[in-house]
């Protein structure tokens, strides 16, 4: 099972995804955690990601699908992968497709978690005050939410029209979102 999951920040993707790789196995990529990784590993394809982040410009739809293929390749026997972070537009949905589909796979579903904006900015605005985590500057945030909204809007017809896409409210109790999630995978 590969599932793709979509929610903007703050909405729980990682919790959710954290509980399927305990719960199922399923191998989290975290595209922004994979470039990361790839930096700080120094090999020739972790160089070249350096070079492009230092320089402020942003990495390649090319670069990002190789190192998901070096991850599938990596974890030949898991059940599934989590997909966070990537795609983002309809481009890289397509080059993803084209990738999986040389290695025989697919996108299985996509979960969407539809969340209210004003709660998230409020949860967000909460959590800065109490935690002063940099990245939860109600105004980056704000940011972050609109490109998050422009960036995947395309995104929905595209996985709605290979019947893919499934919606679960992500404002709900961790745990009602985790219990529809499994019901959407079993289906």
């Amino acid at each position: 099972m590969n599932l793709i999951l979509f929610g903007p920040p703050a909405a729980g993707k990682g919790t959710q995804a954290k509980r399927l790789t305990a719960e199922r196995g399923y191998v989290q990529l975290s595209t922004g955690d994979m470039l990361r990784a790839a930096r700080k590993s120094g090999s020739e394809l972790g160089q070249k990601v350096a070079a492009i982040m230092d320089s402020g410009s942003l990495v390649s739809d090319e670069i990002v699908i190789a190192l998901i293929e070096d991850a599938l390749a990596q974890n030949k026997t898991a059940p599934g992968f989590i997909f966070d972070g990537f795609p983002r537009t309809v481009a890289q949905a397509e080059a993803l497709d084209a990738m999986l589909a040389r290695h025989g796979k697919q996108i299985d579903r996509v979960v969407k978690l539809e969340v209210d904006s004003q709660k998230l900015m409020d949860r967000i605005a909460k959590r800065f005050a109490e935690e002063g985590r940099a990245d939860d500057n109600p105004d980056a945030y704000k940011v972050r939410l609109d490109a998050y909204f422009a960036q995947t809007a395309p995104l929905v017809p595209y996985y709605e029209g290979q019947g893919k896409m499934h919606s679960v409210d992500g404002m709900a109790d961790v745990e009602a979102v985790a219990n529809v999630i499994a019901k959407t995978l079993d289906a």
